[in-house]
């Protein structure tokens, strides 16, 4: 392995690449790599028999083909994530080897229409096959790379015995990463599971997914109307209160750029934005990430905005190059390739 010279920030595959290929495939985690990404984050969620595979979510009908299926058509149903009803397939109620015969599709298919036109191409993959992908791409561009995993739905899933944070350490033993390492990023919006992932002596850097509104559900189950709301950790306070606990925070693009978002009624103190959130975060010795940079005007702030289409792209350079500025750490972006050209256009532009 070659030592660790990425330049910052990082730039992360969210999903791989999915502005080209469908999101959570081998072929949008390789695509990802061939960019230029230093890392790709995968969604994790969990299978009946206990295996972690790659999913933006554990409801299904709208990244697979499953709703098309009718020798599953008696599985769907409606359960609670989250406190909320939501009705559709869920990875739980299938086996590894069921969903291994299902074909991907990507999510946003209606905007991206050249990642939709390779639907029903690849199949689900698990977490181990990731693992292979990163080691053999590594090798490959003699580089180091690295995974985000991000864990979704832990309380739901513990309810279920099927505790992601054990599943995830037996899965890097049998994948010969040990206990983790460098190379190794996990996040959540559950802190309690960013925990848990510390206390079982998993090395690699963790990171507090913070929403833009809301509160975290394992602390609403815990504390009820008293749990801390998403504001509230990124007070000054709030931040300090994470220092030493995690490694780093991340955080929608709104709260970095654009117009702020609109506070609730019973949020407390007062939430940083911008340039002074990661000043308040790197003081307090947390990294900070963002989500998601994307290049079509569907996505970015109004002023940046180019044409009708919500398809096209708008002045994506400028509205990448203003969160570069405010400092972060590590960018989530579908486009790997834009990622890498904005990051080397703010560097050039400061020299």
């Amino acid at each position: 392995m070659q030592p660790d010279l990425a330049p910052r920030p990082l730039v992360i595959g969210h999903r791989g690449a999915p502005g080209y290929r469908p999101e959570h495939t081998r072929s949008a985690y390789e695509l990802a790599f061939a960019l230029g990404a230093d890392a790709v984050e995968p969604d994790l969620v969990a299978t009946r028999d206990g295996v972690l595979v790659l999913r933006h979510e554990n409801e299904i009908s709208g990244t697979t083909d499953v709703a098309s299926r009718p020798e599953f058509a008696g599985r769907r149903t409606t359960r609670e994530i989250d406190g909320k009803p939501l009705t559709g397939w869920f990875t739980e109620d299938f086996t590894w080897a069921e969903l291994a015969t299902l074909r991907s599709r990507e999510r946003l298919g209606a905007l991206r229409h050249a990642s939709a036109s390779f639907d029903g191409r690849y199949p689900i993959i698990r977490l181990r096959e990731l693992f292979e992908l990163i080691d053999r791409a590594a090798d490959e561009q003699r580089r180091m790379l690295r995974m985000v995993a991000e864990f979704k739905h832990a309380a739901h899933f513990d309810a279920l015995g099927l505790p992601l944070d054990e599943l995830f350490a037996a899965e890097l033993g049998a994948a010969g990463w040990g206990s983790g390492d460098e190379r190794l990023i996990m996040e959540a919006f559950e802190p309690t599971l960013l925990d848990r992932l510390g206390a079982r002596g998993i090395r690699g850097r963790r990171v507090f997914l913070i929403e833009n509104s809301g509160a975290p559900w394992d602390l609403v189950l815990a504390e009820g109307r008293r749990a801390p709301r998403y504001d509230d950790f990124v007070t000054e306070r709030g931040l300090h209160g994470l220092a030493g606990r995690f490694n780093g925070v991340s955080v929608g693009t709104p709260r970095l750029v654009g117009p702020p978002p609109k506070r609730s009624p019973d949020a407390t103190g007062s939430p940083l934005r911008g340039a002074a959130l990661v000043a308040a975060a790197h003081a307090a010795g947390l990294e900070v990430y963002t989500w998601t940079l994307r290049p079509e005007n569907r996505f970015l702030t109004a002023g940046r905005r180019r044409g009708t289409a919500r398809s096209g792209y708008g002045d994506w350079a400028a509205e990448f190059g203003e969160v570069l500025a405010t400092g972060v750490d590590g960018v989530f972006v579908d486009h790997p390739d834009l990622g890498v050209e904005a990051r080397a256009d703010f560097a050039r532009a400061a020299e």
